[in-house]
């Protein structure tokens, strides 16, 4: 990301500085894409290839008013995390929310600040981090309205949990292998385009504010403020893309007919 990209990724996150490389900088940038640029999957719903060139991405996420899953908006903050000199090097990990644990198909950037390790992640839907979180082991870390840890697993590395209800969920974990070029462009294939990944079973959108987070799921709208949490259905016609705008500032270059129809076992 040259310099001019810099300062156009900045403006949109509304961040009116230049970050530097110490960790509440690297936490206001988290905090600020997280919040401006949402997560949704509905290029995938319309059936669209997931590019993740530079200039896609920066056409899609910076330019247009559009979010997108893992593959894209963590790499797009990793792309300005380099270009303001943070130790960055992207991570892939599995998710564990199902029966079974996916294939290394989620990815995260691996941030090194003084010799600390920090996990930063802004693409993992409704239960993303809200702030980097430090590699470490068996230690309750809270973010404003989130605490998460990381324990070890004896088959798949640092295994990160969030408490929900005084119980530990399994989130995702992270072996910290080396990851290549090719090893993202197969797990953005598989998620976007094998009809077992669930983002094309299900259409998903999320934007965090600062005392919650706004979810979609399918048609069921979710509001969510501290202990507070409104849910409402929303009508599956064209309606619903004027949802995505007002809501979650989606604009999308279709119509509501041309998204995948929705399985009737969802």
């Amino acid at each position: 990301m040259d310099s001019s990209r810099l300062n156009q990724y900045l403006s949109k996150i509304g961040l009116s500085y230049i970050p530097q490389t110490t960790i509440d900088d690297l936490t206001a940038l988290h905090r600020a894409q997280h919040r401006r640029i949402p997560f949704e999957n509905f290029d995938v719903a319309l059936r669209r290839t997931i590019h993740l060139s530079e200039d896609a991405l920066f056409e899609k996420l910076v330019l247009s008013e559009r979010g997108g899953y893992c593959f894209e908006v963590n790499a797009l903050l990793l792309s300005a995390l380099k270009s303001l000199g943070f130790d960055a090097k992207p991570l892939l990990g599995r998710v564990h929310l199902g029966p079974e644990p996916s294939s290394r198909s989620h990815q995260v950037s691996l941030v090194v600040l003084e010799g600390q390790e920090w996990i930063v992640d802004v693409g993992f839907g409704a239960q993303t981090p809200r702030a980097p979180i430090p590699v470490v082991f068996d230690r309750e870390i809270t973010t404003d309205l989130q605490t998460l840890r990381f324990v070890k697993h004896p088959l798949f590395g640092a295994m990160l949990q969030a408490k929900i209800d005084d119980n530990w969920i399994d989130l995702y974990s992270l072996d910290f292998t080396h990851v290549c070029e090719s090893d993202i462009a197969c797990g953005n294939f598989y998620t976007s385009t094998s009809p077992d990944s669930t983002f094309l079973q299900k259409r998903v959108a999320t934007i965090t504010t600062d005392n919650g987070i706004i979810t979609l799921l399918n048609s069921t709208l979710k509001i969510k403020t501290n202990e507070h949490t409104e849910e409402k259905e929303i009508a599956e016609d064209e309606g619903y893309l004027g949802v995505l705008k007002e809501t979650f500032g989606i604009e999308l270059d279709a119509s509501f007919d041309d998204l995948i129809p929705l399985s009737p076992n969802i």
